[in-house]
């Protein structure tokens, strides 16, 4: 565990040693308040869904570049070997950056939190709604920082790694509307891999634990393919 929190710490430094996670944040924060004054200001509804809508829409964006970077750099210059070879554990490396990138994610959260705050002065917030729908974020955000980590461990190429993680990320945000437009006898099967799709109950104010599993597993699951990659190249 301690050598997870100081490959954690190496790359919470890179991050903000780097002008990518600025650009992320400047980016992120520039169009969610954009949104904000349009939707909110425009009408003093006090209503977070459509603000929530908008800024799960610029995680497709957003998680590809804070994640680009995670492992391909270390490909790119050549400290992959060094990395490798460590008593570091392949499990605590990946974890460790991903810890990092999941800390970063909790930033973009925890910032985006002046929205609510902004509107509760105007009017009384659903509690419920308000916060399942941020446990909701959160658990989109972490999913996207697994796929991206899982994408940024097969090319040596930031930019490639970071279009590859934009291509899964829309391939599992659009799923449910493909099995609808090309398999329409299986669309509900296709639903339940959407992304998108699984937040829906916990954006109503309803807690439903196989939607947060869900969020979990594909964690677990991206984590276990990018550790079985960094494994081949161990070998090779």
């Amino acid at each position: 565990m301690r050598r997870t929190w100081a490959i954690c710490r190496k790359e919470l430094q890179m991050y903000f040693y780097s002008p990518v996670a600025y650009v992320a944040f400047a980016f992120y924060f520039l169009l969610a308040g954009f949104f904000f004054a349009n939707d909110f200001l425009s009408s003093f509804t006090v209503d977070m869904r459509p603000l929530m809508s908008n800024m799960i829409l610029f995680y497709l964006f957003v998680i590809p570049l804070l994640t680009m970077r995670l492992v391909s750099e270390e490909l790119r210059q050549g400290t992959d070997e060094l990395l490798l070879t460590s008593p570091a554990s392949l499990t605590e490396i990946v974890m460790g950056k991903y810890l990092a990138a999941l800390l970063v994610h909790f930033l973009l959260v925890a910032f985006s939190l002046l929205y609510p705050l902004i509107m509760g002065t105007y009017g009384s917030l659903d509690q419920p709604v308000l916060w399942l729908s941020y446990l909701s974020l959160f658990l989109l955000g972490a999913a996207m920082m697994a796929v991206g980590l899982f994408c940024s461990s097969l090319s040596s190429h930031q930019m490639i790694a970071g279009i590859a993680a934009f291509a899964m990320l829309l391939l599992l945000w659009v799923i449910d509307w493909l099995g609808y437009s090309l398999f329409s006898s299986a669309r509900d099967i296709f639903t339940q891999f959407s992304i998108v799709q699984r937040l829906t109950n916990l954006q109503k104010g309803i807690f439903d634990l196989p939607d947060v599993l869900f969020y979990v597993t594909m964690v677990a699951m991206f984590l276990v393919l990018s550790i079985q990659v960094l494994e081949r190249k161990r070998w090779r």
